[in-house]
Formats: C-alpha cells, structure tokens, sequence
C-alpha cells in the first residue's frame, strides 16, 4: 500500500492508561455511499474518551481510534452526496459510541453526521462543540422541554458538557442554578449562570427546590438527591445511561419524570447550534489545545476533572 492512501492516527493495541496511546500510521479511509471524507482539522476530547481507552465503556474490540468530535474540511464525497462538496468546512459527531474515530487525520462518515462549520468561530472552536452541543440540546429542549422563564439546575455545571447547558438554557430563556467548585463560580456567572453553588461547601439539595429540570452529569446519590429539587411534574435527565431502577421508582413516587440518554448524531441540532454560535448566544471554552502527537498529555489533563471547558486536538502540520 503506498503512503498517499495511509494517515496518522491516535491508536491503542490495548485498554490501559493513557501511556496506551500512540501514533500510528494506518489506511485513510474512502468515502462510502451518502458518506463524506473529512480532512480533520481540529477534534474535541471528552471524558467518554478515557472511559473507552481505559475499556470501561461500549467498545470492546482492539485496535481503537478514538474520537467523536470532528471539525474540517471535505476532501471527498461518495455517491448520492447532494449536500457537501469538496472544500465545504464542516462539523459534526460521528455516531456514538460504535462510530469512533476522529482522532485522525481523516475520518469518514455519514454525510447526515455534519452540519456546515459556524461561519464566525475557527475550527478549534466547532471541533470542541458537536458532542457537548448535541447532549445539551438533546436533554435540555429535547427531553426536558426547558422552557423561557423555568429553573434548571445544572451539575458540573463548568464541565464540557455543563458549561455548554448552561448557555443552552440561558438561550431559552431559562433561570439557571449550577453547581461547580468556588474558584469557577466568576467562570459561570459571565456564561450567564443566575446561582452558583459550591458542591464542596454546600449541599444543592438543602439550597434549590421547585426546579423545572435537572440536568445530572454525575448519577448516583447526586441524581437521587436531584429529585427532590423538582417541582411536581418536573423533569431530570441523566447523562450516566445505566444504573439502579431505584431512580426511576422514587421518580415516579415524587411525581416527577427521570429519563437516562446518550446523545445521538444530528444535522438539524447540530445547525440550531451553529445559528447560536453566529448569533454570539453560545461558545466553547478552550481548556487547552493539544497536537495529535500529545493526545496523551490530552487525555491525562482530562483525567484530573480540573478542566474549565474543552480539550481539542489540532493536526500538527
């Protein structure tokens, strides 16, 4: 096989630690029918990424490329593509969690994955965006129904996701309580938080009650406790998508709703999205940016739940 149809990518041979991770040279993949080949230019990292290279997620077959986030530019469009041409900037997730692997040069997927790049922001910027954007949206408006004028209460609220859901709930006009340690509480008020709490010093459960949705990025006794914060009929959404029945029967004593999702690929989200990124209502906080040669580093920087916003992959060129 010559060199001009291989690519670099972050691989793992086993499930471990981030010393697993190495760049490996391995086939570019071509463009099926209704797919587009994405030269990649920038790839968010989230915590899902050293769940699976650790082998504690879905995946359980080796070698791994991981990588969900995506944003760059099309090389190359299979047959029956009507919608992107060769040039086009776009950005997107790949189908999670089985269709992984944009932690490369080059990914190719289904073109309904991809939505056009926000004209305003550079693609650091929409590289760290699809899949945080997706799951705010989804459990937020989707699930949860926010609506302007109603109280959400958001964990983790200066997280990937949780930054990104607070700014989504502001955008419907919503009254926004997160929680977060004392230090990013600033971090969240400018993003238009109206509470913060400090989980470390204060109990949210003691503090917030009659809430119209929970949006539970930690599960367990939190998403229990959660419940109690609604008003009758309220709603929460949990981002952990297994764990004990025990939540949806004190659920549905309280008469309020709990549901468990994971965050599915989708254009027309994805261009809500982009709309509020030009129209300046939502933006990624860069936590740091790392080239594919340090996707290690990246992901050891994740694994210390320090981080203020996004990681993002650049292709070091």
């Amino acid at each position: 096989m010559n060199t001009e149809a291989m690519m670099r990518a972050v691989s793992q041979q086993t499930f471990g630690s981030a010393d697993v991770l190495e760049i490996t040279e391995i086939p570019r993949p071509e463009p099926r029918p209704n797919e587009i080949l994405v030269k990649v230019q920038a790839a968010g990292l989230n915590p899902t990424d050293w769940k699976h290279r650790s082998g504690r997620g879905f995946i359980d077959t080796l070698p791994l490329v991981l990588g969900w986030d995506v944003s760059g530019v099309v090389e190359d469009v299979g047959i029956g593509v009507a919608t992107f041409a060769p040039g086009d900037e776009v950005f997107g997730m790949l189908s999670y969690p089985f269709g992984l692997g944009s932690h490369a040069e080059y990914v190719a997927a289904p073109s309904r994955f991809f939505a056009a790049k926000p004209r305003s922001v550079d693609h650091v910027q929409a590289g760290a965006l699809p899949l945080v954007s997706l799951t705010a949206w989804q459990a937020l408006v989707e699930n949860a129904d926010v609506q302007s004028g109603q109280r959400v209460l958001i964990h983790a609220a200066a997280g990937g996701v949780g930054h990104i859901a607070v700014q989504t709930a502001k955008a419907r006009g919503a009254y926004v309580i997160g929680t977060a340690s004392a230090e990013k509480h600033s971090f969240l008020r400018e993003l238009g938080a109206d509470e913060v709490i400090d989980y470390r010093t204060d109990d949210f459960a003691d503090r917030v009650r009659d809430v119209d949705a929970v949006l539970d990025t930690i599960g367990g006794d939190t998403a229990m406790r959660s419940l109690h914060t609604l008003r009758k009929g309220g709603c929460l959404v949990s981002l952990i998508p297994v764990g004990s029945a025990d939540l949806l029967r004190e659920a549905d004593q309280l008469g309020v709703r709990a549901l468990r999702m994971l965050v599915d690929s989708s254009r027309s989200t994805l261009e809500v999205v982009s709309g509020l990124v030009d129209d300046g209502a939502l933006r990624a906080t860069i936590a740091g940016t790392f080239p594919l040669t340090e996707a290690a580093e990246a992901h050891r920087e994740g694994e210390t739940n320090r981080t203020t916003g996004k990681l993002v992959l650049t292709m070091d060129e």
